[in-house]
């Protein structure tokens, strides 16, 4: 049995990879799960960069297969902003009303063209013998004038993906719906391609 240990307590989250990770022989442990008491701090500039701290931070106190993600919002007309910054542009960690607040107040008069963004997920894998695989995936968009619905959290209730022709969001859907195309659903998917060509 190969344990690997994903370096989050977010339960829907560990349940997304489980299922998207599914060989033989593997088993998925949160951090609490696996006993591994781990909260580096996040000071990369890069979505990739945050990951491969967690990943690194966990498998130096473990010395198991771990699996870090991070992700988050980047909007074309503030620059990428929030970026790296997703979970605590307003100042407070995971406070979304405020987030969301301040995304639609720094978007205050900007015309539709111009609120295009993307969600961005980077999944950084660490295996036991400390090699390394990465991967990306990226859901374009763009973002509304108020928020809609009242499935998923953070930014979901603004985001309006191409894929549903820019006409529900993130957060009118269903979370099977969502995930089909969603950025860690598409990161998920490159790094299982990798896993299996490293295992041939």
């Amino acid at each position: 049995m190969k344990t690997v240990v994903i370096a989050s307590n977010n339960a829907h989250k560990i349940d997304e990879i489980r299922a998207a990770l599914d060989f033989e022989g593997w088993e998925f442990k949160s951090l609490r799960e696996a006993q591994v008491d781990s909260d580096p701090e996040e000071d990369a500039a890069t979505f990739e960069g945050n990951a491969r701290i967690k990943a690194r931070a966990a498998h130096e106190l473990c010395g198991l297969a771990v699996l870090a993600d991070d992700s988050g919002l980047e909007v074309d007309a503030l620059d990428g902003a929030p970026g790296v910054l997703s979970a605590r542009y307003a100042g407070v960690h995971g406070d979304d009303a405020a987030n969301n607040r301040k995304l639609l107040e720094e978007l205050a008069g900007t015309p539709d063209e111009a609120r295009t963004a993307r969600f961005v997920c980077s999944l950084v894998f660490v295996d036991e013998d400390g090699s390394e695989l990465a991967a990306r995936g990226t859901v374009e968009g763009r973002i509304g004038h108020e928020e809609r619905g009242s499935e998923g959290f953070g930014y979901d209730p603004l985001f309006l993906p191409d894929e549903f022709g820019g006409e529900r969001t993130f957060a009118e859907v269903p979370q099977a719906e969502k995930t089909a195309i969603s950025h860690r659903g598409r990161a998920l998917e490159s790094l299982r391609a990798q896993l299996e060509e490293r295992s041939r």
